[in-house]
């Protein structure tokens, strides 16, 4: 049964012209405001925009993170910003998970008649940028609304934790790459190593690391994904892959001077990062409380910062830097022993540097 009233016009004040417009933009505007502002948790600000929880803070101390890890793989890529083998003048360039922005404001600068995309859950990025480079805020784990065949280059550097299924994502970026063109994706897998097998199964780093691959696995998120990347490109379609595998120090103990510098970037990656990358799941993915995940990860870090610093005390004691195999002169000097046994104890992270071309014409 219905009433008279359900069917009664509602007329409309035609006289107010700015209501519409302005209901519109102050919700258009605090939505943004909000996006803009984030969530905070932990002490911590976390994205308020994606379609899962991402598990990195988007704050000013993971922005300096993030821009001291730019200065890594600068060193790590001797200079380079890409290891793609472009040789024309790319006109469309995304950069998927752009954080700062600070690669896409590089590349910009490199290919000024380009046109540079930076794609973020985050609007965390500078303002004053090169006129050819802008910022969006996007999922990239979304359906990509950009124009098939459209980009010659595709970058994405150290998602973790923002991927949950890399199949849709290299797809997609298949998809919308023109043939011939390329996509690069570079990511850190924390797998502890050393060289001459002297790293202890209970290492602060080994089991900060297993940590990091629990949340991982927990969140769907497998912080082992990029063991895979070059067999998931190759099952889309992308031809001619290759992958360069990178071993990069944890602290400055190698001779040579470019991993030395390398090894300084990484401690101060992790002194840094640490928390920032485990804080959110292991209090969510894990069930610790703030103050449980806090205790644990100090005592974790001061067993880290241990070695690190008899790394230093050795570098500065002995006359002959450890090489990786000759153990100098310190060799008939037990404590010099000592450190030189903990120096081939700190092991490297493994950095996958995946580059793809699609078929050619």
């Amino acid at each position: 049964m219905t009433t008279g009233e359900s069917h009664q016009f509602i007329e409309p004040d035609f006289d107010d012209e700015g209501f519409a417009e302005s209901t519109h933009t102050s919700y258009a505007t605090s939505i943004a405001s909000a996006i803009r502002r984030g969530i905070e948790e932990n002490g911590r600000t976390y994205p308020a925009f994606g379609k899962h929880q991402y598990g990195l803070p988007i704050d000013e101390e993971e922005q300096d993170r993030n821009d001291l890890q730019h200065c890594k793989f600068g060193l790590l890529l001797n200079d380079h910003l890409f290891l793609a083998p472009i040789t024309s003048q790319p006109q469309e360039i995304l950069d998927l998970g752009t954080g700062s922005g600070i690669w896409a404001i590089d590349v910009a600068d490199k290919y000024p008649t380009a046109n540079v995309l930076g794609v973020d859950l985050a609007a965390i990025q500078p303002t004053w940028v090169p006129p050819n480079c802008r910022f969006e805020v996007d999922d990239i784990e979304s359906d990509w609304l950009y124009h098939r065949n459209h980009f010659d280059f595709i970058h994405a550097r150290e998602l973790i934790m923002a991927v949950r299924d890399w199949d849709k994502l290299i797809q997609q970026a298949f998809d919308h790459l023109k043939p011939g063109a390329y996509l690069e994706l570079s990511q850190s897998v924390p797998d502890a190593h050393s060289d001459d097998n002297t790293l202890p199964l209970d290492s602060a780093y080994r089991q900060i690391t297993e940590i990091f691959f629990e949340i991982g696995e927990k969140i769907g998120a497998s912080g082992h994904a990029p063991k895979s990347f070059k067999e998931k490109m190759e099952q889309v379609g992308f031809e001619n892959v290759v992958e360069s595998r990178f071993k990069i120090p944890n602290s400055p103990w190698p001779k040579d001077r470019r991993l030395k510098h390398i090894g300084l970037f990484e401690a101060a990656h992790l002194d840094r990062g640490t928390e920032g990358i485990l804080i959110r799941g292991m209090t969510g993915a894990l069930g610790k409380s703030r103050e449980e995940a806090q205790i644990e990860m100090f005592f974790l870090a001061n067993k880290g910062y241990l070695l690190i610093a008899h790394d230093r005390r050795g570098f500065g004691m002995s006359s002959q830097p450890w090489n990786g195999n000759d153990m100098g002169n310190s060799a008939n000097d037990p404590n010099q022993l000592f450190e030189m046994s903990i120096l081939r104890t700190l092991h490297s992270l493994v950095t996958l540097q995946v580059v793809e071309r699609l078929r050619e014409f």
